[in-house]
């Protein structure tokens, strides 16, 4: 793995190095929420907790119990689909990055990675970073995307004729805990019946703490934090490795492939030895309880432009300055229809909210504009934070009784559609500062007004001082009450300035 002056990946790291990043909050929870929610002290008062410590010493079994982890309910295209987003339990997060950071795992796991990694014509671009600059550790890892995978794609156009793209069908969902530990021991070496609960093996560790946060579930597992991008990176990188092997016995040669998380760019000369490399990879995937998605299946012979996202292309044609705010608005909420829930969507909004908080021009009909913006929400729940951002805004510029009125209307609106937990978040951090007495239903919005939540269920801890630290609260009040009425950017954009 090689290493960037902006980034450097976990594999990279050490030992001690990479638990102190496992470590940090931002870690912890790669979901955006406002700036109150502080998960520092808690992971921290965890850690102190644990050290020098048998878990098991400490515990009953929390496979025995539900709801260990905290599930934020995202819903995913504005009707019935949802993406759970999971808050894992701090006991178990904090134990789990223990001991994958042990000097001896490490050096295992690190060893591992090397083998995956061996074909350089195989190249796994996803592995988790830690910035070395100012931006975010998630703004390099998105970064690390653009140059690694969309730009040298369309640099591929100089080598290869044709560009094979497949991804894996809810990966993170299907992911079988035991083939964990098939990646880092060899599956041979894994099933054998001795190791088969041997938990000195650290991919037995692994899996068996994913079962614990999951109630003995053995398919899946937790989305939400670059900890099990990790996780999932192992199993992917085993079955690069297989890939790897089957390309290798079929003798080609002439092919590249780019592979960032579960989803592969395949470039090649020769179409039937792509759709060759498809099959080995069907084959792979189905033997470790994975399949590929036949809908996103698809050939081109066009290297540039399938190097480059639908939506985005369709974007930069659309893309235009336009004097009307709404003019402007309504030609991203056209984008937003034809191309729904997409990155380029989420970057126009994100330009848009930064357009009408510098320029001077007043804005004399704000309700028709809200009204779009809370209709691109409404279908594109990717948006939500950055959405809220813009409305924060809008609503800044109502008189406090309209102000009332129309959030209630939003609220009302969003009450159609299930599982909002987290645009209910985001809907909070705006009224707070004017209508801290507007309810919300999710949980971790009760919390913020100091209401008594269960968030983790924590009664399979025996331990006084476990239950003690797990008290740390994770809301800063202080925090909650220095807000001001409109969202800044650093609170929701992934850049400190603008990319890509």
């Amino acid at each position: 793995m090689s290493m960037d002056k902006t980034r450097k990946f976990i594999i990279n790291l050490t030992a001690s190095e990479a638990r102190k990043f496992l470590l940090k909050a931002e870690t912890y929870c790669g979901v955006d929420l406002p700036p109150y929610f502080v998960f520092e002290k808690l992971i921290q008062e965890v850690n102190n907790e644990l050290e020098g410590k048998n878990l098991s010493d400490l515990i009953k079994s929390p496979r025995d119990y539900e709801d260990v982890n905290y599930t934020i309910l995202n819903n995913k295209d504005g009707k019935y689909a949802w993406r759970p987003f999971q808050l894992i339990h701090p006991v178990l997060y904090v134990s789990l990055a223990r001991q994958i950071t042990e000097e001896s795992n490490w050096m295992l796991i690190f060893k591992r990675f090397q083998k995956f990694s061996q074909n350089d014509k195989i190249r796994c671009l996803s592995i988790p970073v830690i910035s070395l600059s100012e931006e975010k550790d998630n703004a390099e890892q998105v970064s690390h995307w653009w140059h690694q995978v969309e730009q040298r794609s369309i640099e591929l156009a100089l080598e290869y004729d044709y560009l094979f793209e497949t991804d894996i069908t809810d990966c993170y969902g299907s992911i079988y805990t035991h083939s964990i530990a098939w990646a880092l021991h060899t599956k041979t070496e894994a099933k054998k019946k001795e190791n088969r609960n041997n938990l000195s093996l650290i991919g037995n560790q692994i899996d068996k703490h994913i079962q614990d946060m999951r109630h003995g579930q053995t398919n899946g597992i937790p989305q939400g934090s670059p900890l099990m991008d990790f996780i999932a990176e192992m199993v992917l990188g085993y079955a690069d490795l297989k890939l790897s092997e089957k390309i290798q016995s079929a003798g080609i040669t002439e092919y590249l492939i780019l592979r960032y998380r579960d989803d592969y760019r395949i470039f090649c000369n020769n179409p039937r030895e792509g759709e060759e490399i498809i099959k080995f990879l069907t084959e792979i995937t189905i033997s470790l309880g994975l399949k590929l998605n036949p809908s996103k299946t698809q050939a081109s012979n066009d290297v540039i432009r399938a190097s480059i996202k639908t939506d985005k292309i369709a974007w930069f044609s659309r893309k235009k300055t336009e004097k009307s705010f709404q003019k402007h608005l309504l030609i991203i909420h056209d984008h937003s229809l034809e191309y729904p829930n997409t990155g380029s969507l989420a970057v126009a909004l994100q330009d848009y909210y930064h357009r009408i908080k510098r320029v001077n021009i007043p804005i004399t009909e704000p309700l028709p504009i809200i009204s779009i913006v809370v209709d691109i929400a409404y279908r594109n729940p990717r948006t939500y934070a950055v959405c809220s951002a813009i409305l924060s805004v809008l609503l800044n510029l109502l008189e406090d009784q309209n102000k009332r009125s129309v959030i209630e209307k939003i609220q009302r609106k969003f009450t159609k559609i299930p599982n909002t937990g987290y645009l209910q978040i985001w809907l909070q951090r705006i009224t707070l500062p004017a209508f801290s007495d507007i309810a919300f239903e999710e949980p971790l919005c009760k919390l913020v007004i100091g209401e008594s939540s269960t968030i983790w269920n924590s009664d399979w801890i025996s331990s006084k001082d476990i239950k003690k630290a797990m008290n740390t609260a994770i809301i800063d009040s202080n925090k909650a009450k220095e807000l001001g009425p409109i969202i800044p950017a650093e609170e929701f954009a992934l850049f400190i300035e603008g990319y890509g």
